[in-house]
């Protein structure tokens, strides 16, 4: 009996250390400086962590980071937005950083038009009536759907790699073999194998993702730490594996996200002023010639030689520089 005692003692005391660890880390999730004041707030499902930086009466900038990145894409972007007088926000998305569900009940949905109504109900609980929007990777997606879908609440858009939009009937269709190639991460995750070996190997999977997506980009340990951190999010498995399962039409979305998912089918135009970045990351697609007509408003494309996927953290100035011009 006093083996047994000993052994539930120690069990109880694990737990309370774990338990007393996964506080910590959460109380302890650092935040560049020049990213601003790390807050929470509720709005929809979720308790949003984002930054604010900037006055009060600026022009309101909603930046939206990808996957598998986090706000820290920003850095050296918010300083100069700052610098000319913009009230900057940056959200972690849903499954990052200290974003986090309200209710443990809620399904962990990654599909685009989740993350989209994730911005609209933050810029609500913030009374954040219009914004210049900007965002790549998953952050580009969901800026472009916000703007095709609540073009009135978007004053500019700025999306890396364009028009992101996906369609659930033309990803059924096969592509070349070269171009299946880069997509590899999103067969894996379709496989239970890839779930498990994604949730035991999140920091060494995404930190090859960096490498491959951004091949001339010379980061270090610290930079990728940084962002790191945000991986521990309770949710941040569930939410990346149902995204590209979703994608792949091999899991459902929700019910009440098919009227959006319906109209964002139809390959909605986007009339908001609009600048696209192409980048190296693009390859045959840098030029933005497969998507300029879906731009209808005052709309720009640009081309970044050079750098990779992650454009905000690799050319800061012309990301930043992107902001400021379209939301003249």
């Amino acid at each position: 009996m006093k083996t047994l005692s000993n052994i539930l003692i120690a069990i109880l005391f694990m737990n309370a250390t774990f338990t007393q660890a996964q506080t910590s880390q959460k109380e302890t999730i650092e935040v560049s400086s020049s990213l601003g004041t790390l807050k929470q707030i509720n709005a929809g499902l979720l308790n949003v962590g984002y930054t604010e930086a900037g006055p009060s009466n600026g022009t309101p900038v909603i930046l939206l980071h990808g996957w598998p990145y986090d706000i820290h894409s920003y850095n050296e972007v918010v300083p100069i937005l700052v610098a000319k007088g913009y009230h900057v926000f940056t959200p972690y998305l849903r499954g990052f950083g200290t974003t986090t569900f309200l209710s443990k009940d809620t399904f962990r949905n990654g599909q685009q038009a989740a993350l989209a109504s994730d911005i609209i109900a933050f810029m609500d609980a913030l009374k954040i009536d219009k914004a210049v929007i900007g965002g790549f990777d998953w952050g580009a997606r969901t800026a472009v759907v916000v703007s095709a879908l609540w073009p009135e609440r978007v004053k500019g858009l700025v999306s890396v790699s364009g028009y992101l939009v996906v369609n659930l009937e033309a990803n059924l269709k096969p592509l070349p073999p070269t171009a299946e190639l880069g997509w590899w991460y999103q067969y894996y995750f379709a496989t239970e194998r890839g779930k498990q070996g994604y949730t035991q190997n999140t920091y060494d999977f995404n930190k090859l993702i960096w490498k491959i997506a951004s091949p001339l980009w010379n980061f270090d340990k610290a930079t990728y730490d940084q962002t790191a951190q945000s991986f521990d999010n309770p949710d941040h498995v569930a939410i990346v594996i149902h995204n590209y399962r979703w994608r792949q039409s091999l899991e459902a979305g929700e019910s009440k996200y098919d009227a959006l998912e319906k109209r964002l089918a139809a390959k909605p135009e986007i009339k908001v002023p609009t600048i696209t970045i192409g980048s190296d990351f693009d390859g045959a697609f840098a030029d933005g010639k497969a998507y300029a007509n879906k731009f209808t408003g005052k709309y720009e494309h640009r081309i970044l030689k050079g750098i990779g996927h992650n454009v905000p953290q690799e050319d800061p100035k012309a990301f930043a520089q992107a902001i400021i011009d379209v939301s003249k």
